[in-house]
C-alpha cells in the first residue's frame, strides 16, 4: 500500500466510524473505485488501533469516571452507564465471534453496501422525528441491550455503527447529543476486542510506514469527526447524512448493475 493509499483509507475510515455513514460501507467501495488492492488484516488493524485511539482520546475522563464508578456506591449514574455499556457490548462481541470471518467473505459487495447505505439512512430519518427527552442518566438495561442488537447489526459493511446506535438510541426518545455520546462510548469496547482479536496476527516487522501514516491519520481524524458531531447535533437534525447515505447508496447501485458488471 502506498502512503497516499493509507492516508485516504484513514481519512475514510476517521470520518467513517462516527459519522452515521458507514466506515466500512467506504472501505468497501474505496477499493472497488478506485481499482486498488484490498487492504489485508496488517492495514484493518492500523485503521482500528487509530479511531480507538481517538475515542480514548476524547473520551478518557469519561472513561476514567465509568471505571472509578463502576465498583462504587458513589456515583449511581456512572455506574449504571458503566455496567450498560459493559451488557451493550455483548451482542456485537457475539456475532463478530461468530460470523466475523462470513460478514467478512459474504457481505462485502458493493450492491449490499449500496442498499444498507439506503435502507438504514432512512431508518436514521424516521428515528430522528421522535421526541427528545431523555438522557442517559435515565437509561435501562432493556434499551442498553438493545442499542447493543442494533450495533451488532453494523458488522455488516453499509450499515454503519454509529449510524444504527444512534438510530436506536433516538427511537427510545434519547436527544441527539446524549445518543451520539453513548454510540461513541459504547463504540470503545467493540473497537478495543476487534483489534486485540486481528493483532493477535500481526508480526512486528508488517508495522510499517503506511500502517503508522493509517493509524495517525484515523486516529486525527476521528478525533475531528468526534468534536464536530457532538456539537452538530445540538443544533442540526441528521437529514443531510441521510440525504448523503441515500444518494450515495443509489449511485453505487447504478454503477455496480450498469456500469461494473457490463
Amino acid at each position: 500500500m502506498s502512503i497516499w493509499q493509507a492516508i485516504m483509507m484513514g481519512l475514510i475510515q476517521g470520518l467513517g466510524e462516527f459519522l452515521p455513514i458507514s466506515s466500512s460501507g467506504h472501505l468497501v467501495l474505496a477499493p472497488w473505485i478506485f481499482d486498488w488492492e484490498v487492504p489485508g488484516l496488517t492495514f484493518d488493524i492500523a485503521l482500528h488501533m487509530g479511531t480507538l485511539l481517538a475515542v480514548l482520546l476524547y473520551f478518557w475522563k469519561d472513561w476514567v469516571n465509568l471505571l472509578k464508578a463502576a465498583f462504587s456506591r458513589r456515583d449511581n449514574e456512572n455506574r449504571n452507564i458503566f455496567w450498560y455499556l459493559v451488557f451493550g457490548s455483548i451482542p456485537a462481541a457475539i456475532v463478530g465471534f461468530l460470523f466475523d470471518d462470513f460478514i467478512e467473505n459474504a457481505l462485502r459487495s458493493p450492491l449490499i453496501v449500496g442498499v444498507m447505505l439506503i435502507l438504514f439512512g432512512i431508518l436514521l430519518y424516521l428515528s430522528d422525528k421522535t421526541r427528545q427527552i431523555r438522557k442517559l442518566d435515565n437509561m435501562n438495561l432493556r434499551d442498553a441491550l438493545l442499542i447493543g442488537a442494533a450495533q451488532a447489526i453494523a458488522l455488516i459493511p453499509g450499515v454503519s455503527r454509529s449510524g444504527v446506535t444512534i438510530t436506536a438510541a433516538r427511537y427510545f426518545s434519547y436527544t441527539r447529543e446524549e445518543a451520539a455520546r453513548f454510540s461513541f462510548l459504547l463504540s470503545t469496547p467493540v473497537i478495543f476486542g476487534a483489534g486485540v482479536l486481528k493483532m493477535v496476527d500481526l508480526s512486528p516487522a508488517e508495522i510499517n510506514l503506511p500502517f503508522i501514516v493509517g493509524v495517525l491519520v484515523s486516529a486525527i481524524v476521528g478525533l475531528l469527526s468526534i468534536s464536530f458531531l457532538l456539537r452538530f447535533v445540538k443544533r442540526c437534525s441528521f437529514k443531510v447524512f441521510v440525504g448523503y447515505r441515500i444518494i450515495l447508496g443509489l449511485l453505487i447501485i447504478f454503477l455496480y448493475l450498469f456500469y461494473f458488471n457490463m
